[in-house]
């Protein structure tokens, strides 16, 4: 999934003007979350938290990109993700008969000390909020974990993102009843 990501919002203090997860540039501290391309484990689902060290991005903003994934029969994608205000839109699953189907994805706020308006679990709080010069201690921002259901049995290749820029997506799990599968 890292090919696809396209935005810095995870930063290091004095990170420069090319990071920001909101239009106040704001990131959260690389130093309270999951080392780049680690595998986490959020809520007994597995994701591999995205690599930053390529400097093209640390999560998706999402415009409508497609995500492919290995052929399966799913019954869940998990995602990590945060919005820049709470927001829901509509993503696509994408079948191998070229059927697409539309589900919600709801993500809650990023904003420090914001409980989830969606009811979805925290998969990581920061301990500061970082801004372009400084962190400002205290301001703890949430990464959220998100699921969307599968209601229409059939094998899934692909999944659209809505094309609503306050959403990011660190990362996406497919689960099937028997293994769990990152998409790619």
């Amino acid at each position: 999934m890292s090919a696809v990501c396209d935005n810095l919002g995870i930063g290091k203090p004095e990170a420069g003007d090319e990071y920001g997860f909101n239009i106040w540039r704001n990131t959260f501290p690389t130093e309270d979350l999951p080392a780049p391309g680690s595998s986490v484990t959020v809520g007994g689902v597995e994701f591999e938290f995205p690599p930053r060290a390529t400097g093209k991005g640390d999560n998706i903003r999402c415009r409508g990109q497609l995500i492919s994934l290995p052929p399966g029969h799913y019954d869940w994608f998990y995602l990590l993700g945060a919005a820049e205000r709470r927001t829901e839109d509509e993503v696509e699953l994408h079948y191998a008969d070229g059927a697409a189907r539309t589900a919600w994805l709801r993500m809650s706020d990023f904003w420090p000390e914001t409980e989830a308006w969606f009811g979805e679990p925290e998969a990581f709080r920061a301990q500061g909020l970082r801004y372009p010069r400084h962190t400002q201690h205290g301001h703890r921002p949430v990464i959220w974990q998100q699921r969307i259901p599968v209601t229409v049995p059939g094998e899934l290749v692909a999944l659209r993102l809505p094309d609503n820029p306050a959403m990011h997506v660190f990362a996406v799990t497919a689960v099937t009843d028997t293994e769990v599968r990152r998409a790619g």
